[in-house]
């Protein structure tokens, strides 16, 4: 399969490139992409992804931004990172991606934990996540020539406690190529609609 990663270069990305380069071909694009450059918070970025890339097997989305803070100083202008970023980012690679795919293709989105077991300071990440949770499992019902979506909600990862353990005290993190498994089910198995959980 011909395989477009989206955020190839962040932890879950490099994890999933690992795991699927064994046996497709994979595109790796990110704000500061390896074989092509996209930004998800602009149409036109997506756009031009598409048609440099062409004709694709399955679109993985592992990026998408948010803002941490306390929900007594979440101003609607640092809410819209999330939504601008991680939600309608998201989307829009599905929405405009549509024509790239190719029958029984699909696409896979990435969610995370804290929308199913909050954690201070991640309201705006939560509200993001449970929404590209939703339009995935209501499109999967529509998507047109046998094309399948799912998303991947991963725990908080072992390589990114560093930067993020102190948001999730008492969470058991897990390693990157494990939350590279569940991308491998999505593009390599035959669901559509679900919300992988990797806890």
């Amino acid at each position: 399969m011909k395989i477009i990663i989206v955020g190839a270069s962040g932890a879950i990305g490099q994890a999933v490139a690992k795991e699927l380069g064994k046996n497709h071909e994979i595109i790796r694009a990110g704000r500061n992409g390896i074989d092509v450059t996209v930004d998800i918070t602009s149409i036109d970025s997506i756009k031009n992804m598409y048609e440099q890339v062409g004709k694709v097997d399955a679109v993985i989305s592992a990026t998408g931004g948010a803002h941490f803070g306390p929900v007594s100083e979440l101003t609607p202008e640092l809410n819209e990172i999330g939504i601008e970023s991680k939600l309608k980012g998201q989307i829009n690679l599905v929405l405009l991606g549509m024509d790239y795919v190719n029958d029984s293709g699909s696409f896979t989105l990435t969610t995370g934990i804290m929308m199913d077991d909050p954690v201070p300071q991640g309201a705006s990440a939560a509200m993001a996540n449970g929404g590209v949770k939703a339009f995935v499992k209501s499109a999967s019902i529509e998507m047109p020539r046998g094309i399948r979506i799912n998303s991947v909600s991963p725990n908080v990862l072992q390589e990114s406690l560093e930067k993020y353990g102190e948001f999730f005290p008492g969470f058991e993190a897990v390693p990157a190529s494990r939350v590279a498994l569940a991308f491998k089910k999505s593009v390599e198995g035959a669901q559509t609609g679900q919300n992988y959980e990797v806890y």
